[in-house]
């Protein structure tokens, strides 16, 4: 069986599991209030008495709901609901609690531990047709599950993590120095920037497009966006202080030469990383080849001992993808998604034309490919990406398939690809701009031609330099969305589907990637050939399949 078929396989797995045993699943009972910020939410001893409210410190509390009581809340129009007002619940007092406890206890006579049992004062929101209930609850076995599983995720994340630095300098350092010529290097890094920037703003305008199309702002109710704002308010915020916090456009340049390389290599900084690897690479090629040898030499074996290790890490893909799946789906819920269902057809609408009719161009037209044979050489790296929803987690693997599966020269797969995981993020500026629409459309704002150029501009540069993690696309929306003038705290309607689209605005991004890596080795003369499956499965040496099947051999030093 094929990788891509393995994590497929994964991918399906870790979906059931997270929509049947998940913490939003609807086939168990939510029991579980998981409370964020203990300091935001009311809890009493005793709740016919007032004076008897504690106030905890701002940490996370798991609250087990014992018994509910319920009560008659009008809403705007003065019809009366029964609603939820007062949950009986109970939870264990963590260490963290115990440590920056300022006198609950106390008032409990509890320490460490011990479990107590006190009253949840619920928050209800009066709004045109109903009640909005806040916080709303979740599986408690749900959440175990989840819980449990979701070690798995993180193994295969950091597993795969861990290659990405010293694959990216040792290949980036070889194919520099294999290159022989600077003169070739900066024609090689110029056409890649612009055409990694040219997609973007196309991307930026199909987004927008899309948008104004779809008009996805027009489908959501008013209770579904006061849900959403009430549920997400406070991580919105916080993305529009990490916004307030990005650097200019000037310290971004600045911040691409490295300080200190070697403390660059330890952050994982991955653009200081390429420069300071093509300045190294560059190095060793004017010392000429007698004294840089050796060098170049030593980290050709690093770079195969890290491909090495990718395959190692691909052969437990399937079941990290499967707990990755299975946490995203289990904690996004159905409900979120039914709010904004619009709205995330019209991303996948938008991002399936950028992959389609961009990446489909560009490789039909300015590569020896067919589009189809492109995109079924490339399934393990968009798998991988689309379950990681990271471009850097992905970056080995799609080394590994444009070297091996495109046939790509090392020295071109080597510099084009890490460039793209940072700079070309593709599908995150076509959902800024499906988003910067959606919220305008949701506030009623009405954009100027002058506003929705500004939303491309803005978001073009600042996909340049977003990192390759998953949610860091949520910052650069900030930016976007302050530069245009739309209230940030929209953010709060899109955060609960955000993480489900991350998966796949990565997915586009890193098919970008490869598709302009397959245009500049083309671009320098090179033949690109898909690997066959019977290829593959025929030649250890080449390819995912029958790499790790060799023998291993004792290695003697000299």
């Amino acid at each position: 069986m094929q990788i891509y078929t393995k994590i497929l396989i994964g991918m399906a797995v870790g979906a059931v599991l997270g929509l049947t045993l998940g913490p939003t699943s609807t086939f168990l009972d939510h029991d579980l209030y998981k409370v964020a910020h203990a300091g935001k939410v009311r809890l009493f001893q005793d709740k016919d008495a007032p004076k008897s409210e504690l106030k905890l410190p701002d940490v996370e509390l798991e609250l087990i709901a014992l018994e509910t009581e319920n009560g008659k809340v009008a809403d705007e129009a003065g019809k009366e609901h029964e609603v939820p007002v007062w949950v009986k619940v109970e939870f264990k007092i963590s260490k963290q609690l115990a440590l920056k406890d300022e006198g609950a206890l106390k008032q409990l006579k509890a320490r460490a531990g011990d479990k107590v049992t006190v009253w949840l004062k619920l928050k209800n929101k009066a709004l045109e047709e109903g009640v909005l209930t806040t916080p709303t609850p979740i599986s408690s076995i749900g959440n175990t599950v989840i819980t449990a599983v979701s070690p798995i995720g993180e193994l295969f994340m950091r597993l795969i993590k861990m290659v990405i630095v010293p694959l990216v300098f040792s290949s980036l350092l070889v194919g520099v120095a294999s290159l022989g010529d600077i003169r070739k290097l900066g024609r090689m890094g110029g056409r890649t920037l612009g055409l990694y920037l040219m997609t973007t703003a196309v991307a930026v305008m199909i987004g927008l497009a899309c948008a104004h199309i779809i008009k996805p702002g027009n489908f959501v109710a008013a209770s579904d966006r006061a849900k959403l704002q009430s549920k997400y308010e406070g991580s919105a915020g916080e993305k529009a202080e990490d916004a307030a916090k990005a650097p200019s456009a000037i310290d971004n340049v600045l911040n691409v030469i490295p300080k200190n390389p070697v403390e660059s290599l330890t952050s994982g900084n991955m653009l200081q990383i390429i420069f300071f690897a093509v300045i190294f690479g560059v190095a060793l090629t004017m010392m000429g080849v007698e004294e840089s040898k050796i060098v170049v030499t030593f980290f050709d074996k690093v770079q195969h001992a890290m491909v090495v290790i990718i395959h190692m890490v691909m052969a437990v893909a399937p079941y990290g993808v499967a707990a990755l799946i299975a946490e995203v789906v289990g904690t996004s819920g159905l409900s979120v998604l039914g709010a904004l269902l619009v709205y995330s057809v019209a991303v996948v609408v938008g991002l399936a034309i950028q992959a389609a009719a961009v990446y489909g161009g560009l490789v039909k037209f300015l590569t020896n490919l067919k589009y189809m044979d492109f995109m079924k050489a490339i399934r393990p790296a968009q798998l991988v990406a689309f379950s990681t929803s990271s471009s850097s987690a992905t970056l080995p693997v799609s080394m590994e398939v444009a070297e091996e599966a495109l046939r790509v020269s090392p020295p071109v797969s080597s510099f084009v690809l890490p460039l793209g995981s940072t700079v070309n993020m593709d599908g995150t500026a076509l959902y800024q701009g499906v988003a910067a629409i959606f919220i305008a459309q949701v506030f009623d704002i009405t954009l100027t031609m002058g506003d929705q150029l500004a939303i491309v501009l803005t978001a073009t540069m600042a996909s340049i330099g977003a990192a390759g993690v998953p949610g860091a696309g949520m910052v650069t929306l900030a930016m976007v969305l302050t530069a245009t003038g739309i209230p940030a705290v929209g953010v709060a309607l899109i955060l609960g589907m955000d993480r489900i689209l991350d998966m796949f605005r990565t997915a586009v991004n890193v098919t970008g990637d490869l598709a302009v890596t397959s245009v500049m080795a083309c671009a320098e003369g090179e033949k690109l050939m898909v690997l066959s499956p019977e290829e593959d499965a025929a030649d250890p040496d080449h390819g995912f399949e029958g790499r790790l099947d060799q023998d291993e051999k004792p290695i003697q030093p000299d």
